[in-house]
């Protein structure tokens, strides 16, 4: 599987993935990881991809023409139009079926917002937008991240065990039951006899 991050902060994803199950798995050849930054398909001289709200109003707004020219990088180096999110407060709430559904994908383009978000003539771009949950995080890298966390585990040979992802919480619409380790009295506590 192929991920591709339209992003302002490449290094903040790359550092982000680039360690524990997610490391390893692109280590293995299992998936690949590709940060494109969005800087690059500015057509300012300064590399600037933001402006002010047109008609006014607080913060700034990427601009459409960064983010589509990435984004058309993109669809050209694969061949094709590729499954894109766009990761934003305003979109569904992201849930275990997604991860699901995204890992059948080849490629999954993940655009991050950032500032007070993006050009809405840039939204066209995305299949579907989703939102990690009702906070406010600084930027869409975050909530990539963790879209990216939830879908490499429903990916074959990405977990040691197997059965791993199939006894996780969330698998069949439940929690996982609760776990101990030795030993089998902690502070006044034992477990379950069961076990």
């Amino acid at each position: 599987m192929n991920f591709h991050i339209l992003t302002l902060f490449p290094d903040m994803v790359e550092r982000g993935l680039n360690t524990s199950i997610i490391g390893r798995a692109v280590g293995k050849g299992l998936l690949n990881i590709e940060t494109i930054n969005i800087r690059d398909y500015t057509l300012d001289r300064h590399k600037k991809v933001d402006d002010y709200p047109y008609g006014g109003g607080a913060g700034m707004v990427m601009q459409a023409q960064p983010i589509y020219d990435a984004w058309q990088a993109v669809a050209q180096k694969i061949g094709r139009k590729p499954r894109t999110v766009y990761l934003t407060p305003q979109g569904n709430t992201f849930q275990q079926e997604m991860a699901k559904d995204y890992a059948k994908e080849e490629d999954l383009v993940l655009l991050c917002g950032h500032y007070e978000g993006i050009d809405e003539r840039a939204y066209t771009l995305a299949d579907k937008t989703i939102s990690i949950g009702d906070y406010v995080l600084t930027s869409g890298e975050l909530a990539s991240m963790v879209v990216i966390d939830a879908v490499v585990r429903r990916l074959d040979g990405v977990l040691g065990d197997e059965g791993s992802s199939v006894d996780e919480s969330f698998y069949d619409g439940l929690l996982e039951y609760p776990q101990y380790t030795r030993p089998a009295q902690y502070r006044g506590m034992s477990v379950p006899d069961v076990l």
